[in-house]
């Protein structure tokens, strides 16, 4: 039988190949008696793997008698992909019991798997190997090196690799100058970008988006502008990867203005990029925003994924707007994506926050998986809407079903204890929280044990709480005792608070508001004034409004 070979092969490149039309092909090798062929079989597995059927693709490794190393990579490279650790390192076992050498992409396939499952010891053996078998110089070996030890914070180690060689390539040089900036080390990231260019390597994209990565809160700011005139100097910024990581870095600053004005300037921003701008949105608190974009972003024909509906649904939860949650719950569902346990949480979230805790807990009914964080949001669900006994049921059941609860569990146990006011279950949740549990108590915790001993009079066991904490203490923990003794008239301790406020927070006229609130309830009038004196920049207080708005 004759065999277009050159439209066997051009069909075998493909990898946008459906699964069906992969196992076509593979009929057709198999009719052709080519399946046994080692250079067929590689392509035929690893269009199995992209279509992430990898029991195919082990089904032809296994039929195929004559392997070549390449079709063992394939293979190994699947299993790692597929996040099959054990598989991924028993196969490589049996390579090297079986009558062929690995090669440099054979350890590169290894290596990352064990970066991607935080195995530091096998990933040291393997490196041991690498070497033994006289690839300790490789570039495709050595890059996966440091890009693994990167990733598991072990940035010297990355360091040490790359010094051993000669002649390091750009790939190399961009992933130990990645691996510095996700570690947190961006000046040392930045040394190595000088000593780079010293030796006459010309930055590319990566190299940029390895410095990127570095820039992590507004802090740091001054340095993302920095980088950003570098790109545009270098020619980089047009570079999709890189105008995308400026969204993202503009974003985490929550400079929004640069954020959008560099999205704006991509000519076809993939998912990822207006994610990081939505979500910048959000996490700035521009909600009407990230509505707008979401809607963009569907008329583009764009469909967004389970995360980024998460988000939306995280900040229609703080406008309280129902029937905009119901508009992306709508979205979800058109896409498949409500029975992600992502989007279900944030649904459960959102109904709960708008008023409609019976819609939550039907979401959460039908729910095929159910993780802490589900768990949590209808705790917090009831618990905001004064159901204390259902969330502490709630909260038993999730136990019984062998889930661990987390800091935001017993966040979501002291809130409704605080809408409760059920100061002796606030008090044993605290309890359990640290000794049943080992989770350490942080600001909110306390914020929250601080509210309902106030609110229910125990100002003193409030304070005394205070007391026990390291300095400083966070304003928000402060704050809530103080906002206490002002709704229990304690003028006395209210004085003792606000000073330890102040001494922290001298600009911060707020809280001498607050006292001077506590003072007039008390008829001390001239301490009014004295305060009232000291309040500078012509602070006013904010009208209070209220609206309904239709959905």
């Amino acid at each position: 039988m004759f065999v277009p070979f050159e439209w066997l092969h051009s069909e075998l490149s493909n990898s946008c190949r459906s699964l069906l039309r992969v196992k076509q092909l593979h009929a057709f090798l198999l009719k052709t008696h080519l399946s046994e062929d080692p250079f067929y079989a590689t392509k035929i597995v690893r269009q199995y793997a992209v279509n992430s059927d990898i029991e195919s693709a082990h089904h032809v490794f296994d039929k195929t008698s004559n392997r070549s190393v390449y079709l063992w990579n394939s293979m190994i490279r699947a299993f790692a992909q597929s996040q099959r650790f054990f598989s991924t390192i028993s196969l490589f076992r049996t390579m090297l019991g079986a009558d062929i050498s690995p090669d440099g992409h054979t350890y590169a396939c290894v290596i990352r798997a064990c970066a991607d499952n935080f195995d530091y010891g096998t990933l040291r053996r393997f490196h041991g190997g690498a070497v033994a078998a006289g690839l300790g110089l490789d570039p495709v070996c050595c890059s996966a090196l440091m890009t693994a030890y990167s990733k598991l914070g072990l940035v010297h180690e990355a360091r040490r690799v790359f010094n051993r060689i000669t002649e390091p390539d750009i790939v190399l040089w961009n992933s130990l100058i990645s691996g510095y900036g996700s570690s947190g080390l961006w000046d040392v990231g930045m040394q190595l970008f000088s000593a780079m260019k010293l030796v006459g390597k010309k930055p590319d994209g990566y190299t940029l988006a390895g410095l990127l990565v570095g820039v992590v809160d507004s802090g740091m700011l001054s340095i993302g502008q920095g980088l950003h005139c570098l790109s545009q100097k270098s020619g980089l910024d047009s570079d999709s990867h890189v105008s995308s990581l400026l969204v993202s870095l503009y974003s985490r600053c929550k400079c929004m203005d640069y954020a959008y004005r560099v999205f704006c300037s991509i000519l076809n921003p993939d998912l990822v990029t207006w994610s990081a701008l939505i979500m910048g949105y959000s996490q700035a608190g521009v909600y009407e925003k990230v509505l707008y974009l979401f809607r963009k972003l569907n008329m583009e024909d764009r469909k967004a994924d389970a995360v980024l509906v998460a988000s939306v649904l995280a900040s229609i939860a703080r406008t309280t707007n129902v029937g905009l949650g119901c508009e992306v719950h709508g979205y979800a569902l058109r896409h498949r994506l409500e029975l992600d346990v992502r989007v279900s949480s944030a649904l459960i979230d959102m109904y709960s926050k708008c008023g409609c805790l019976q819609l939550g807990i039907s979401v959460f009914r039908i729910m095929p998986v159910r993780n802490v964080v589900s768990y949590n949001s209808v705790i917090l669900g009831f618990g905001l809407h004064g159901y204390a006994s259902e969330a502490f049921k709630v909260f038993d059941k999730m136990l019984e079903k062998g889930l661990v609860p987390d800091e935001a569990t017993f966040s979501s146990l002291l809130s409704t204890c605080c809408h409760a006011g059920l100061v002796k279950d606030g008090r044993e949740i605290f309890r359990r929280m640290k000794e049943e549990f080992s989770i350490r108590a942080r600001a909110e915790h306390y914020v929250y044990m601080v509210k309902l001993l106030g609110s229910s009079g125990e100002l003193e066991e409030a304070y005394s709480l205070i007391q026990s904490l390291p300095e400083p203490v966070d304003k928000a923990i402060l704050g809530a005792l103080l906002s206490c003794c002002n709704s229990c008239g304690n003028s006395e301790l209210a004085e003792t608070v606000a000073q330890q406020l102040l001494a922290n927070n001298p600009a911060d006229n707020v809280y001498r508001v607050m006292l001077s609130n506590i003072y007039a309830g008390d008829g001390r009038w001239d301490d009014v004034k004295r305060l009232r004196d000291k309040i500078t920049g012509g602070m006013r207080k904010m009208p209070g409004l209220s609206w309904i708005e239709s959905s």
